[in-house]
């Protein structure tokens, strides 16, 4: 057999293409091409930081401990450290992060209540429903971003690098899955809160704050703030 003939220019750049025609949402929300410029490996699932184009390794002196970004993500309402998320530790968590007593309680029981069952190490539930940080992964929904340099900087439109609320809804919008409803609420809610949580002076969350949300250094910087022990972020 002999070898394939190579690709002439035309036929490159349309396998390299980013946008079909017929399908005018691909023109819609674009595609960054330089990541593989900027970022080494931009494919690669980094397992224990989260980088993106400004910071290549992940958070400066943000300490991993060996567990994953979304193990990391949820580790600061880990109030005592040994693994198991209890209701009233979340609650301790959100108050750390400003939010008041009634917002505080109503967030904790959503939470426990969608995600502990799902992360417990056996079948029986528990009546304290605790969130098993083990076993988080188990706890993601549909409907979600995944990341947001191939799907949330779409949608900044208003800003590079920033999204206003409207966009956040519309990011939420175009990453629904089909019949997925839980999905669909526990996405708008969870970005709702981030955007109350990061949002700055002139009512943008921007790709920084999302990215330290992933790896849980948001919750950490955001507590000191309330602390007084450092100012907004950019």
């Amino acid at each position: 057999m002999g070898e394939k003939a190579p690709l002439n220019e035309k036929a490159l750049i349309e396998t390299m293409a980013t946008v079909a025609e017929k399908s005018p949402v691909t023109a819609d929300r674009k595609v960054r091409s330089d990541l593989d410029t900027k970022l080494p490996k931009p494919y690669l699932a980094r397992a224990l930081a989260a980088p993106d184009t400004e910071n290549v390794d992940g958070t400066w002196g943000h300490q991993h401990h060996n567990m994953t970004v979304l193990q990391q993500h949820v580790s600061f309402f880990d109030q005592d450290g040994d693994g198991i998320i209890y209701l009233w530790e979340t609650y301790k968590g959100f108050r750390d992060l400003g939010f008041n007593v009634v917002a505080c309680l109503i967030v904790s029981l959503m939470i426990h209540l969608a995600m502990s069952y799902n992360t417990l190490p056996t079948w029986l539930p528990s009546p304290y429903f605790p969130i098993h940080i083990q076993n988080i992964h188990r706890a993601k929904h549909g409907s979600d971003t995944y990341i947001y340099d191939t799907e949330g900087s779409k949608y900044a439109r208003t800003v590079p690098d920033k999204l206003t609320l409207k966009e956040i809804w519309h990011m939420t919008e175009g990453c629904r899955n089909a019949f997925d409803f839980f999905g669909w609420i526990a996405s708008k809610y969870e970005w709702g809160l981030l955007y109350y949580l990061a949002k700055d002076a002139e009512g943008f969350l921007s790709k920084e704050a999302v990215r330290r949300c992933f790896d849980g250094s948001l919750f950490e910087y955001c507590a000191k703030m309330q602390k007084g022990g450092v100012g907004k972020m950019g």
